[in-house]
């Protein structure tokens, strides 16, 4: 999940928290806006967003520093939308997304982000390495490796990070941007300040993970580890047992955990980067705008920390609108609201 900053957290996302946390303990350990959606409207996700999908069929390309597994569906001369996944999700968050997509004309590309499922590093002496900048240029990497010119690019979570970041550093390259809970840029020096006691709780995982007992746990219980995730961020969902197994398969990738442990540890500066990104990460660090195109998006039950959309509207220069999603919809919104996800990707790029 995304990193933190002390002036954008208000009181009813941590209210949220503390109710995701108790339904959690009772599991045990195992300017544009659209109406929203019927099944919003109705407080339910869509009967195929809780269960497993159809098989993606799986390419593989060699692009920067790794062997990138990814899905790439629709027409070849279509338009393009990059999706990106989270911590921890995987491509099968946009299973819904793709075919609404796919029928309005667009080619669809969603990788695997490093750590995950099929996406492999080419060589065993690349650093594991998963600061923000690294994840925006495996990315950029990518697109060369399709010879894909411009996207339409939407995330969520870290996800939603990559997509900002493409954003700001290659707008060149990124038509138009879909980011749910906003502008997620952040900065190791942005971390260093102390939040608000009942803030740093709802980032409890953030500190287990930079312990030794914190890797080896996750190492051991990755699976159950990210099942607890899912329900505090998502509380309202009731996603099945198949569908999250499905996701599940991919936290078994080999360079999984490292690259989970360094991403929180970076952002407290408990882990360094690799200098090659240090002038990146610099201008990063300023929280620069983001001018192209833009509509970002919140679900009205997400569990995990998020801001308030007001505390980043202004750092949206270009064309720019928010969309609140009502009906119980958490912190994964691709898979828990896929149509409202689909249409601000396909609205996003005409605006």
């Amino acid at each position: 999940m995304f990193s933190q900053n002390k002036s954008e957290f208000v009181d009813g996302d941590k209210r949220a928290m503390f109710r995701a946390a108790a339904i959690a303990a009772a599991l045990g350990p195992s300017g544009l806006l659209l109406p929203e959606t019927a099944y919003a409207q109705a407080g339910n996700s869509p009967p195929s967003a809780k269960k497993a999908h159809k098989p993606f069929e799986l390419r593989q390309v060699q692009a920067g520093e790794l062997d990138c597994g990814y899905v790439d569906v629709g027409p070849r001369n279509g338009p393009v939308a990059l999706l990106l996944h989270g911590w921890p999700y995987d491509i099968y968050s946009f299973a819904d997304v793709a075919p609404v997509l796919t029928n309005a004309g667009y080619r669809v590309i969603i990788p695997y982000v490093r750590g995950y499922g099929s996406t492999r590093f080419r060589s065993a002496d690349t650093p594991r390495n998963a600061q923000q900048a690294a994840l925006a240029y495996d990315m950029l990497a990518l697109l060369d490796a399709l010879k894909i010119d411009k996207v339409v690019v939407g995330g969520f979570d870290w996800g939603a990070r990559t997509a900002c970041i493409m954003a700001v550093l290659w707008p060149a390259r990124c038509k138009a941007l879909v980011s749910v809970s906003g502008y997620l840029i952040g900065s190791q020096k942005g971390n260093i300040a102390p939040l608000p006691p009942k803030a740093e709780l709802a980032w409890w995982y953030q500190f287990y993970f930079a312990t030794d007992r914190g890797r080896a746990g996750y190492d051991a219980n990755r699976h159950d580890f990210n099942r607890l995730i899912w329900n505090l961020a998502s509380p309202k969902w009731a996603f099945e047992d198949d569908a999250y197994d499905q996701t599940a398969a991919s936290f078994d990738n080999p360079d999984h955990v490292a690259i989970v442990i360094h991403n929180y540890r970076w952002r407290l500066g408990l882990a360094e980067g690799e200098r090659k990104y240090d002038e990146v990460e610099q201008k990063l660090a300023a929280a620069p705008p983001i001018t192209i195109p833009t509509i970002t998006l919140e679900g009205d039950a997400n569990g995990a920390p998020h801001p308030e959309p007001s505390a980043y509207a202004k750092r949206f220069t270009g064309k720019y609108s928010h969309r609140n999603i009502s009906g119980g919809i958490g912190h994964n919104l691709p898979q828990e609201a896929p149509q409202a996800f689909a249409q601000a990707m396909l609205d996003v790029a005409k605006m």
